[in-house]
């Protein structure tokens, strides 16, 4: 949590630098119709992205399969989806990074690493009986 709180805060503070350079360069106009643009195109990106992610997670259920992959897409999607609609360039491009789908496959084994640690970490020290 406390590191949550750290991240977010230099985000904010990364986030005003980079706007304030950015409304340097393209001045205030054209910094306004950039954010703005990159908000409607995340919409349009989890609304794409989450309903193949939704379908192909149905069908792998519908043949008894786990769709651990697809929750993780959905995950990524919606942090993705998040992100792109905040004003900022910085976490505009985060938000791309987890919405499209040949990024998030980079970005998925590190999620899985992440997850298996946390698990392992949670499971140390606890005794299983089986009777």
């Amino acid at each position: 949590m406390k590191y949550l709180i750290s991240s977010l805060l230099a985000l904010t503070v990364i986030e005003i630098v980079v706007l304030l350079l950015v409304g340097k360069i393209m001045g205030v106009g054209g910094t306004l119709l950039l954010v703005i643009g990159t908000g409607i195109l995340g919409v349009f990106l989890l609304k794409r992205q989450g309903i193949k992610t939704w379908k192909k997670a149905q069908e792998q259920m519908k043949y008894g399969e786990v769709p651990g992959s697809e929750i993780v897409d959905r995950i990524c999607i919606l942090l993705g989806g998040i992100l792109l609609l905040f004003p900022g360039f910085v976490s505009d491009l985060i938000g791309l990074l987890l919405v499209l789908p040949f990024t998030r496959s980079l970005i998925k084994p590190a999620i899985f690493r992440y997850i298996r640690n946390r698990m392992h970490r949670m499971n140390r020290g606890k005794v299983t009986i089986i009777r």
